[in-house]
This record gives structure tokens, C-alpha cells and sequence, in this order.
């Protein structure tokens, strides 16, 4: 069940997780505005939204990839390019991105209202469904049996380095709120840094995609 280039997944992932994204920037704004506790419940809402669209990818593709050599290999080019492109969207927009992240009522939400707004975030976003899509596949290994396993293992994996990582993120920025709100402009340059991250990920994996193909 185990895929043979788990440990390349987990270094892939953690690269990821730990680049600031639209996930990041929300939990950020959400501590900014109203905490650490706050930042929190909405981190946990996130990720369980976030696993039951790993899920759902998992349980649609996974017999699809077990079976077809071309689908794999779409979904690699894919997988790719979809990186590239937000890497590049997260370069272009990070001064609205930023902005938007700091606007903000002043209302604070309730654990379990943090919680759903959290879940609804992720499971309602298609960007992120076509993020499972486009990465967990191409670590899978269709040689070691049940690719809709193996993509289900992926896949929560990725969903507790994201708790951990997102979690930490909510604790400093809670911590730090003053810094935070005070200046867009830090806020522009962890956007910056994420699409960079982005970008190069998605390069990295069309090189191996080519390399593949000329094997």
C-alpha cells in the first residue's frame, strides 16, 4: 500500500505546507483579526474539509489511474502546470491577495461558527479539489497495489502536515498580530514567496513527467 517514493511525497508536501498560500494567508488574517484560539478551530475546520475532498478524489481517480497509462501521464503534465499557473496567479495578485486577507469584520465568530467557516472554505473551493487531483497522483506507485489506497494514505498525510503547519502559522500570527496588521506589505511578501514555491514545484515535476516520457 505504501507508495515507493513516499519520502520524496513527504519532502514535496512539506515544501508546500510550509509555503504561504491562500490557506496561510487565510488563517493569518483570521489570528490577525480575532486570535489565536480563533485561528485555531477555523485551522481544524479547514483540514476536515480538506480530507473529505482528498476522499473524494481518492475514491474517483484511483481506479481510473490503476487501469490507464495515459490518464497517469495527463494527470502528471497536469498536475504541472496547474502549479505553474498559481505560483504565477499568487505573483500577479499578491497585493490584492494581501489586502483582501487584512479586510476583515470585527465580529468575533463563535469556536464552532470558526470551525464551519473553516470546513466550508476548503470543501467549497475548487481550486482545492484540483490541487488533490493534480499532485497526489503523481507519487502514487501502481505497482504497489490499490492506487485508491494509495491516494486516500496521500492524502492524509498531506491533510495533518496541513493542520500542523497551519496551525503553527495561526499561533505566530496570533501572537504577532500587531506586526501583522500594521504593514500589507509583509503580508505581500509571503504571497510572493508561495508563488515562487509554487512555480518551481510545478517545474520540478514536468521535468520528471519529460524525463518519463523520453525513458
Amino acid at each position: 500500500m505504501f507508495p515507493s517514493r513516499l519520502g520524496e511525497y513527504l519532502a514535496t508536501s512539506i515544501v508546500i505546507v510550509l509555503a504561504p498560500g491562500p490557506s496561510v494567508l487565510f488563517i493569518i488574517a483570521r489570528a490577525v483579526s480575532w486570535g489565536r484560539k480563533t485561528a485555531l478551530y477555523t485551522v481544524t475546520g479547514n483540514a476536515v474539509g480538506s480530507f473529505i475532498l482528498s476522499a473524494l478524489v481518492a475514491v474517483g481517480l484511483g481506479p481510473i489511474l490503476q487501469r490507464s497509462d495515459l490518464a497517469f501521464a495527463v494527470v502528471q503534465w497536469g498536475g504541472g502546470s496547474y502549479l505553474i499557473y498559481l505560483g504565477i496567479d499568487a505573483l500577479r495578485h499578491r497585493h490584492a491577495h494581501a489586502e483582501d486577507m487584512r479586510s476583515r469584520g470585527t465580529d468575533q465568530p463563535s469556536g464552532l461558527q470558526s470551525m464551519k467557516e473553516g470546513f466550508w472554505v476548503a470543501a467549497l473551493n475548487p481550486k482545492t479539489l484540483v490541487f488533490y487531483a493534480a499532485v497526489l497522483p503523481q507519487f502514487i506507485d501502481r505497482d504497489k497495489g490499490s492506487a485508491t489506497l494509495q491516494l486516500l494514505f496521500l492524502g492524509t498525510l498531506f491533510v495533518l502536515l496541513c493542520w500542523f503547519s497551519d496551525g503553527t502559522w495561526g499561533l505566530i500570527a496570533g501572537t504577532a498580530r500587531q506586526w501583522l496588521a500594521t504593514d500589507a506589505s509583509r503580508l505581500v511578501i509571503l504571497r510572493a514567496i508561495g508563488g515562487g514555491v509554487m512555480i518551481a514545484l510545478g517545474a520540478f515535476i514536468l521535468v520528471g513527467a519529460v524525463s518519463q516520457a523520453l525513458r
